[in-house]
């Protein structure tokens, strides 16, 4: 890390506050609010947590503004993974006694839905001197300190590797702690990125360096693949809500045949209209033609979409191509262009809530 770039950055921080002291006053009364509200959520009261309570707990994160109906998503938590099992999970998460790099792991294995921004910032505000916020944002002040190889994908974000970070971040604590900056924990760390070190160009650099990072077949051979699978498979879902379809994960739609994901629509007093989504990260491309096959008995499903790297495309377009019953309805996703889509998707969406158009009751 470069800690003459960031020492510069930190006293142009607090010539801000120096100017403006009401502003650190109301960022520190906010930071300490809402430590407040989510360390008041205990082991014993999150096993009572209800349907609306658990909505008020979700509705209050930053992650949430890129959603304009918080409702959609409170019921998808439930629906993908049972609210009792999702309060266990999460109780493990923030009260469990294993190191942070287990519980953030077992976390993400067990719950569905949830990426590493979302979990981030419940444990930031959970537990603010131990564990960081890591978002985008984060992740263009890390790269513009100067820090190497940051994790991209979510897949990449494990337990041992937002340890990493959160180490990163107490360093970048202390610091601010050196120049008199008063109350310093890792959520400050937080509100000093989202002022001082979101440089003009870096989202289009992190951008550039996406693009170009690759999947490696060692990463691949490392146990990566459930995770690899599981956020794009998200991702695919949170996409076809954002565009106004009901979506669902891991659903039966035809006998013998439970699919990644579903975009769901209804047309008038006419029906429905289905759109399956198959992620193809490992295993036989036979069954991944199988079950769409089979998910083509629902006359309700339109299409179907196969999602993988541009290799394994190319191996299942060879073998569609004799069956032309799927021929005719298969298509085909890169998943590159997922996380791409997915990207500028949520940044046209944060942008468009943060206007208030919709009153926050509906």
């Amino acid at each position: 890390m470069d800690k003459e770039l960031l020492r510069k950055h930190i006293q142009k921080y607090r010539q801000k506050f120096k100017k403006d002291p009401e502003k650190y006053k109301k960022d520190f009364l906010e930071r300490k609010e809402r430590i407040d509200y989510y360390q008041s959520w205990t082991k014993e009261k999150i096993s009572q947590m209800k349907e609306d309570d658990l909505f008020e707990y979700i509705s209050k994160l930053w992650s949430m503004l890129i959603w304009g109906n918080k409702r959609y998503v409170v019921d998808k938590i439930i629906q993908d993974n049972g609210l009792d099992k999702f309060k266990k999970e999460l109780s493990e998460l923030l009260w469990s006694s294993e190191d942070v790099e287990k519980r953030w792991d077992r976390f993400r294995k067990e719950i569905k839905g949830f990426g590493y921004a979302t979990i981030s910032e419940i444990l930031s505000h959970v537990h603010p001197k131990e564990c960081m916020v890591w978002n985008r944002r984060a992740l263009v002040a890390y790269n513009y300190l100067g820090i190497e190889d940051l994790p991209v994908y979510d897949y990449q974000c494990t337990g041992k590797r937002y340890k990493e970070l959160c180490k990163i971040s107490k360093e970048i604590a202390e610091e601010l702690r050196k120049a008199t900056i008063d109350d310093v924990n890792l959520l400050t760390v937080d509100y000093f990125i989202w002022d001082e070190l979101q440089v003009e160009d870096n989202l289009s650099k992190i951008k550039l360096e996406k693009e170009k990072k690759k999947i490696t077949a060692k990463e691949i051979k490392e146990d990566k693949q459930h995770f690899i699978h599981n956020e794009i498979r998200d991702k695919i879902s949170d996409i076809g809500g954002w565009l106004g379809f009901s979506t669902k994960i891991e659903t039966k739609v035809a006998d013998g045949s439970v699919v990644d994901v579903i975009w769901e629509a209804t047309i008038g007093n006419m029906g429905r209209v289905i759109y399956v989504f198959e992620v193809q990260t490992k295993g036989s491309i036979d069954s991944l033609i199988v079950n769409l096959l089979k998910s083509l008995n629902n006359p309700a499903v339109q299409g179907v979409v196969a999602v993988s790297d541009k290799v394994q495309i190319e191996k299942i377009e060879k073998h569609v191509h004799q069956i032309k019953e799927l021929k005719e309805k298969i298509r085909y996703w890169d998943y590159k262009e997922v996380l791409e889509n997915h990207d500028n998707l949520s940044i046209v969406n944060e942008s468009i809530n943060k206007l208030g158009l919709v009153p926050k009751g509906f």
